[in-house]
């Protein structure tokens, strides 16, 4: 039978939006500004690696990363981070979301600190330790999904839910835009102080000694914004839904928002619903009655997103050295490499990343969930078409623009859509008790397909001819792009599954102010 909800509850709903609102915003925020950084600032430093580490003198052309260490270097912290969303967010529904909060943050910057420190100055060694230290990076950063998900959707009123948690991702677009920054400003400062010959006139002294200080320090740079908001994360109090829903305790959970709110909230005269251990379960016929669609939805979109998206954000400089918009390796010192890298990607970030996840912050509670995720897909396929069909004569000299153009299109409806939906969606649809978890798990089915995508677009894209040296032959990288078409077009479709839940509070997308023998009423759309 259905059953009132909780004063405590009722005021965090109707709560209007105040500074602790924007407080929350940052603490969260600032742990997904540093994710973004971690996960991808590795992404611009892989050619210097491979120059660093890969060059042999007495070949023509500057070292490469071999295919297996550039897989692994670049999906080693992914991996970590699917294991971390799935351990993390059981754990924040088990421990509480505040208990673990601290701890991932703390191991991020720990983990990131340590992967700049990689041992010594052979290869075997320095990809040895870095890639063991990533992989435990992503761990921390495999937590920080469900956690600050999960706070921020408790925390927020449902009028502007969407737009609270859609800001706390949207920091991931300023992570990554601050990432290229700093590789921009490392790179330039080091290029000035130790002037090196291109490759073709002297191989050796092209890379010089310095460069391998270069990468270390932008790997470490991240870990200042992260422990920065340490003393505050510890000093948010636990989310009232897990206190009073889970933990039992509706006396604590109004005294707590009593003071974040900073006005008074009548005490329930009964408990909340505290989770037992004849409580329906994840597992459960209850849970798959009314959640095992919208379980089935959030992770299918989230899978299929990531595949393109990590594809697209993972090997953006690959891509642009394809299409010739940075100049030929041979042709550069490895810091101008990594300069024109740095700056190529600054300007995807600046132009199509960034002001996608803050359409979808300005947009998400007036046009909902579902319709953002809906175009966002039907944009990407629409675009990565675009790009596809005529790559031969995008490609040429003269014709880079109309290819960047489009490329940055795809990021920007990747951000104002599904990136941002696929993340807010899970922390608003499943109950207290699994919220954390159901959103790990949606979160780890995403890095799934970030993992497909990182390894996999590296070999497809490889010319059918003429791979490069240490790979087999590829579909080519304009196959490649359609194969990333037909991901977005199959998100496009399983989005249809997805329920809207703007305007609504959690206790009522989730139905836990419904009993066991109710008539279930589906969300829609």
């Amino acid at each position: 039978m259905a059953t009132e909800q909780l004063n405590v509850l009722k005021a965090l709903d109707v709560a209007k939006t105040q500074l602790y609102h924007f407080k929350a915003v940052v603490i969260a925020g600032m742990g997904f500004f540093t994710d973004a950084y971690d996960l991808f600032c590795i992404a611009l430093v892989t050619k210097l690696l491979g120059r660093i580490y890969y060059t042999d003198p007495a070949l023509n052309e500057p070292g490469h990363l071999p295919a297996n260490v550039s897989a692994a270097v670049n999906g080693v912290a992914l991996c970590g981070t699917l294991a971390g969303q799935l351990f993390f967010g059981w754990l924040g529904d088990k421990l509480g979301r505040k208990s673990v909060y601290g701890f991932t943050l703390i191991l991020m910057v720990l983990c990131s600190i340590a992967s700049g420190l990689s041992l010594g100055h052979e290869a075997k060694g320095v990809m040895g330790t870095l890639c063991f230290f990533r992989f435990w990076l992503g761990f921390g950063v495999g937590g920080d999904y469900p956690l600050s998900a999960t706070i921020m959707s408790e925390y927020a009123n449902k009028k502007t839910r969407g737009t609270f948690i859609a800001a706390v991702f949207a920091m991931q677009g300023f992570g990554i835009l601050f990432g290229t920054i700093v590789t921009i400003i490392v790179s330039s400062a080091f290029r000035h102080a130790f002037p090196a010959p291109p490759f073709y006139i002297d191989a050796a002294a092209s890379i010089g000694p310095e460069a391998d200080y270069v990468w270390r320090i932008i790997v470490m740079f991240g870990t200042i914004p992260a422990a920065l908001t340490y003393y505050w994360r510890m000093k948010m109090p636990e989310t009232a839904r897990y206190t009073a829903l889970i933990a039992g305790n509706t006396k604590q959970a109004t005294s707590d928002m009593s003071k974040v709110l900073n006005k008074e909230i009548s005490e329930e005269n009964v408990q909340g619903e505290r989770a037992t251990g004849d409580t329906w379960g994840l597992f459960s016929r209850q849970f798959m009655k009314r959640h095992g669609v919208h379980l089935l939805a959030t992770t299918s979109t989230w899978f299929l997103l990531d595949v393109a998206f990590y594809s697209q954000n993972l090997f953006q400089k690959d891509i642009f050295t394809k299409i010739g918009w940075i100049p030929p390796a041979k042709t550069m010192n490895a810091l101008e490499e990594l300069y024109r890298i740095a700056r190529a990607q600054a300007l995807i970030a600046l132009c199509g990343t960034v002001p996608g996840y803050w359409f979808t912050v300005a947009f998400i509670d007036i046009i909902g969930r579902f319709w953002i995720q809906l175009m966002g897909f039907t944009m990407m396929t629409i675009f990565m078409l675009a790009i596809a069909i005529p790559y031969d004569y995008l490609v040429k000299p003269g014709h880079h623009t109309g290819f960047v153009v489009l490329y940055g299109l795809t990021f920007f409806f990747a951000n104002f859509g599904p990136n941002s939906t696929t993340f807010i969606v899970p922390a608003e649809i499943f109950p207290a008790r699994l919220r954390s978890t159901c959103h790990g798990i949606s979160a780890a089915t995403g890095k799934a397909g970030a993992i497909i995508g990182a390894f996999g677009f590296l070999y497809a894209s490889q010319d059918q001819k003429k791979p490069e040296t240490g790979y087999s032959r590829g579909i080519g990288m304009r196959n490649a792009l359609f194969v990333l078409a037909g991901t977005n077009f199959l998100g496009l479709l399983f989005s249809l599954l997805v329920p809207e839940s703007k305007g609504k509070s959690l206790e009522e997308l989730s139905k836990e102010n419904v009993g066991d023998d109710d008539t279930i009423v589906p969300t829609g759309v």
